[in-house]
């Protein structure tokens, strides 16, 4: 049983940052696929970020602004957001994927407003 429990979602003005943080635990191979993806109202949702080993992939829209990072020891992966834009307000998610099956945390919502 995997479970991950997400953290830092919030209220930013636009141009603010927000760190994300999600935990895993339970049964974790080594190597594994930890990311964030992300689904605003009415749409589908979409990968924000992922990171296998030290190689990571992002979507075109939030290169530059958002950095994700992992700690192996502690099974959390970060998603660093810089430069927040409105068209960033989204549920955020956790994903990972290991031992041949995709995990998924609850959500975490960020909301970028004046």
């Amino acid at each position: 049983q995997v479970q991950l429990v997400e953290s830092g979602g919030g209220l930013v003005q636009p141009g603010g940052s927000l760190r994300l943080s999600c935990a895993a635990s339970g049964s974790i191979f080594v190597m594994n696929v930890m990311g964030w993806y992300r689904q605003a109202p009415g749409k589908q949702r979409e990968l924000v970020a992922k990171i296998i080993s030290s190689s990571t992939t992002y979507r075109d829209s939030v290169k530059g602004r958002f950095t994700i990072s992992r700690d192996n020891a502690k099974n959390t992966v970060y998603l660093q957001m810089n430069s927040l834009k409105p068209e960033d307000t989204a549920v955020y998610y956790c994903y990972l994927h290991t031992g041949g099956r995709d995990y998924w945390g609850q959500g975490t919502q960020v909301t970028v407003s004046s």
